[in-house]
């Protein structure tokens, strides 16, 4: 080899796994690999190719080494992460920006050269005593347009069986691209208690260094901190787009069915929690992911892919009724990975499964009986709020075969949500490309939930539910929007869905199983099957199209005060988001571009105009 990372990869590679290595010619990837190591200092280094021979033996290994538990049912699992580690965290997960460069206040951030040397010490040696798994993986389809490789070195079995399930196996591609860029992470999970649980949640820092591509992890084990390629490389994914001309969003894809045996692709925004993944596997409709999609204009038209493989899903209210695809999926033979759950007997249990919990069994405090509470007082659940499941897409009966495709597919909708219980309709159209990205995108207001670490409940702006993940200023980041629209020769329709407007008791105005209705309702506007209502903030439906739609899609009747009551335009509550989302952009945004402010003027005018017809117009009214 002959080059300085020479000596740190004999010293702790064989041969076989430094011939892994060396095959690939990519002389930036041995010195990665040879700076972790020498970095983290571990016993062993396991560099894994695509053969089944290695997916295997990183799934027994994750079993072996106590981090995953197996589960009565056949290729089930369970991995507990730490009582402080339920969930993505925010205050510990910062960009490493340079000196003299600025970043929107939103981001958090610190200045690179510190960050690096307390990230680097918290990994220095943290991996003695274990072995270091080199993983080869690709964001997109293999051999596409979408396609980033992406390498990560971690100490965890857990982590690299998990992204055996979310991710196209990479190793092939590496070789086949003999050189070039990819993304990177080093992931340790720092110092485990005896259920092999990282201990020390005080130490735990997400740090992500966008001049190098490279995420460091270290002292954590939950998923959404420690898989590099999920919303850590999303971050980088967002630059990289940012300069090539396209769109890395927090999104999911599906195929949703119309008449005559159509089918019609949609994106679809929503923060965690906020029903994301339960719109993405409406039964009879396909899915080809669930979280992170890229978008490209190729020929003129808009395509899209899955950057991923794979579902890491939130399983709270997961049941036969309302997920009949993955409640399937999740109870018959099958390799699925669960974390956070109680297990009691071999079985797995979560928080609105159906049917009455155990009253004691093992969760992710250790062992658990009801009444039980934390070091604060406070009663631990049976299973965290934020429990999740880890699968392939195949697994689903509904997996779309097209998940797989070079080009993508064609995209014709996209819809923006979140948790809004007081101004805007269950769905609603905008009146173009623009209106859509500004009202519903750069608008889209939520709660809090479990999913982020911290408090739950407290409403907040959430830019096109990628605000936490934007490694650009927030103006750009809109801006390309924008403009990204404009390239296709017929921009896909923008929706804005609310499953959580709540009536003055309280009450949610929505059924569960409402949302199919409002994309079905989409799925004939993109087509121009039905006309719409032009409302202040969007086109919304007509009574008499929601009806049959109720019949054929649910089954049950819809009746005309159901419709007034989710329908009528609360106009202070629309004045008062408008006010709210303003503020958030004149102060938190400092290039925010001068059009939306416009659209967003423009939809005070229509509101005020309303407003002569009272505080709630009906729908039948407009």
């Amino acid at each position: 080899m002959g080059k300085a990372y020479e000596a740190v990869l004999k010293e702790k590679l064989d041969a076989a796994n430094l011939g892994r290595l060396k095959v690939l010619r990519n002389e930036a990837l041995l010195t990665f690999v040879a700076d972790a190591v020498a970095l983290c200092d571990p016993d062993t280094v396991l560099v894994c190719d695509d053969s089944e021979k290695m997916v295997d033996l990183t799934r027994r290994k994750a079993v072996e080494t106590g981090e995953e538990i197996p589960l009565a049912t056949s290729g089930h699992t369970v991995h507990f992460d730490g009582i402080l580690d339920q969930g993505r965290d925010r205050e510990v997960t910062k960009y490493l920006v340079p000196e003299g460069e600025s970043f929107p206040k939103a981001l958090n951030q610190v200045e690179r050269e510190a960050g690096l040397a307390e990230i680097r010490g918290l990994l220095k040696g943290a991996m003695r005593g274990r072995t270091m798994i080199v993983r080869f993986l690709v964001l997109g389809p293999l051999g596409s347009v979408f396609s980033i490789p992406c390498v990560e070195c971690t100490d965890s079995f857990y982590v690299s069986h998990s992204m055996n399930l979310l991710y196209r196996l990479g190793y092939e591609e590496f070789k086949r691209l003999s050189g070039g860029d990819f993304f990177k992470t080093v992931h340790s999970s720092g110092r485990v208690d005896e259920r092999r649980i990282s201990a020390d949640a005080d130490k735990k820092r997400i740090y992500i260094d966008y001049g190098t591509d490279t995420v460091y992890s270290v002292n954590t084990q939950y998923g959404g901190n420690t898989i590099g390629l999920k919303k850590l490389a999303l971050r980088l994914t967002i630059r990289r787009a940012d300069r090539e001309g396209w769109l890395a969003e927090h999104m999911f894809l599906m195929g949703v069915r119309g008449p005559g045996g159509r089918k019609t692709y949609f994106a679809g925004a929503f923060p965690s929690a906020c029903g994301k993944t339960s719109t993405a596997m409406l039964p009879g409709e396909t899915i080809l992911g669930d979280d992170i999609a890229y978008f490209r204009v190729l020929a003129g038209e808009m395509r899209a892919a899955n950057a991923e493989a794979g579902i890491f899903g939130i399983i709270q209210n997961v049941n036969p009724k309302d997920d009949p695809l993955i409640h399937d999926v999740l109870t018959k033979p099958g390799e699925v990975i669960f974390s956070n759950v109680l297990v009691k007997d071999g079985r797995p249990y979560w928080l609105g499964m159906g049917g009455e919990l155990p009253k004691e069994g093992e969760n992710f405090s250790g062992a658990w009986r009801e009444g039980k509470k934390d070091d604060g007082g406070k009663p631990i659940p049976a299973a965290h709020k934020n429990a999740r499941y880890t699968v392939r897409l195949e697994a689903l009966a509904n997996c779309d075969p097209e998940l797989e495709s070079v080009r993508g597919v064609p995209l014709s909708g996209v819809m923006y949500g979140g948790r809004d219980g007081h101004a805007y309709v269950p769905v609603q159209q905008g009146f173009d490309w623009d209106h859509g990205i500004i009202a519903y995108g750069a608008s889209l207001e939520t709660e809090t939930t479990f999913a982020t670490v911290g408090r739950e409940g407290v409403p907040e702006i959430n830019l096109m539910s990628i605000q936490d993940f934007v490694a650009i200023p927030l103006g750009k980041y809109v801006r390309n929007n924008l403009e990204f629209g404009r390239k296709a020769k017929k921009p896909p329709l923008v929706f804005g869905v609310n499953y959580f407007l709540r009536d003055k008791a309280g009450k949610f105005t929505n059924g569960v199983r409402d949302k199919h209705v409002w994309v079905k309702w989409m799925e004939l506007r993109v087509h121009g099957d039905v006309d719409a209502i032009r409302a202040p903030t969007g086109w919304i439906p007509k009574y008499e199209d929601l009806v049959p739609l109720f019949r054929e899609v649910l089954g049950q009747p819809y009746s005309r005060e159901d419709y007034v009551r989710q329908f009528t335009i609360r106009v202070p509550e629309n004045l008062a988001k408008l006010q709210r989302v303003e503020r958030f952009h004149r102060t938190q945004v400092a290039d925010a571009p001068p059009v939306l402010f416009e659209v967003l003027a423009e939809q005070r005018r229509r509101l005020e105009v309303c407003a002569a017809k009272g505080d709630y117009v009906s729908p039948l009214d407009l």
